[in-house]
């Protein structure tokens, strides 16, 4: 299922699932599902409505998805317009430039409805999808983005997920998870570290071993921002985050938020770590979700050295 010709093109593969000499909807769930589980940064198909369908599947809304357009019905809006322009997003991504992520509709042709002799697309569910980087019209200002404006988008997005999750929220230092807090309507410590539970302030500028306590817990998020200019999202200014506590709440209930001002500073260098822990850093290190404003996200890339 591509691994052949991937190799013959020169590049390094790993073989999540081997299926027979025939292949079936069944494999492609199958190897969606392992390459999502291997912490893939980005899932890229070839096919058409019935592939997307087979992905959206196996692995919902956990990874990223972009379809390269190769099949007879290409109802959904997954697909790249062109192969073309799906080596356009990706090379966005390597170079490090701000790439966008939507949720986009998975839709397939209506087989009751094309028996009774009408060509009617059916909703199946939703992928999200890599697309390039668009400003919002509402947060500009003569090309710049209104910094009020964006904090308050960013802390809307975040607020909503609170709501939504529930359980206990470390906010981290620096004025965009501060424009969290004053949206929860909570004191805020600008440089240090505060735990949020039930809509309440727990715990106020928390040491390392408070936050380990809190990040045992289940369901315990964590809400960071980058220094800006210098773009270190761990391990500077916030040392309190030690390897237990990140450890604990891991990469998928990490929220990071930042303006597409202070990402565009970084001029395509990356969002660094150094937590002195190897595992760590490989388990966190990859393309990682930005949140930017209110359902605005991008894809950037997090790593140990520019």
């Amino acid at each position: 299922m591509g691994a052949d010709m991937a190799t013959a093109l020169g590049y390094k593969v790993s073989v999540v699932h081997q299926p027979a000499e025939e292949t079936f909807a069944a494999d492609t769930e199958a190897t969606a599902r392992a390459i999502s589980e291997k912490g893939a940064d980005l899932l890229l198909f070839a096919g058409g409505d019935g592939t997307a369908r087979d992905i959206c599947r196996a692995v919902g809304l956990t990874v990223p998805v972009l379809g390269v357009p190769a099949g007879v019905k290409m109802h959904s809006g997954v697909f790249a317009v062109t192969p073309r322009a799906a080596a356009e997003v990706l090379q966005l991504m390597l170079r490090g430039e701000l790439v966008q992520v939507d949720v986009a509709d998975v839709r397939d042709i209506d087989e009751v409805a094309l028996r009774a002799g009408r060509v009617q697309a059916r909703h199946f569910g939703e992928l999200r999808v890599p697309s390039e980087a668009r400003y919002l019209q509402q947060v500009k200002c003569n090309g710049r983005e209104v910094e009020a404006l964006v904090l308050q988008e960013i802390a809307a997005e975040v607020l909503e997920r609170i709501q939504d999750e529930g359980g206990t929220w470390i906010i981290g230092p620096g004025t965009t998870p501060a424009a969290v807090m004053e949206a929860l309507g909570l004191p805020n410590t600008l440089l240090g570290m505060d735990v949020v539970k039930d809509g309440k302030l727990v715990a106020a500028d928390a040491d390392a071993a408070t936050l380990e306590r809190y990040a045992s817990s289940e369901n315990c998020h964590l809400v960071i921002t980058a220094t800006g200019g210098q773009g270190i999202l761990l391990g500077r200014g916030n040392q309190q985050l030690n390897s237990t506590v990140l450890h604990a709440i891991g990469r998928e209930r990490m929220v990071i938020v930042a303006t597409h001002e202070k990402l565009s500073a970084l001029a395509g260098r990356p969002l660094l770590m150094d937590v002195s822990d190897p595992v760590l850093e490989q388990s966190l290190q990859g393309f990682v979700e930005v949140v930017t404003g209110y359902h605005s996200h991008v894809l950037y890339r997090l790593a140990t050295h520019a």
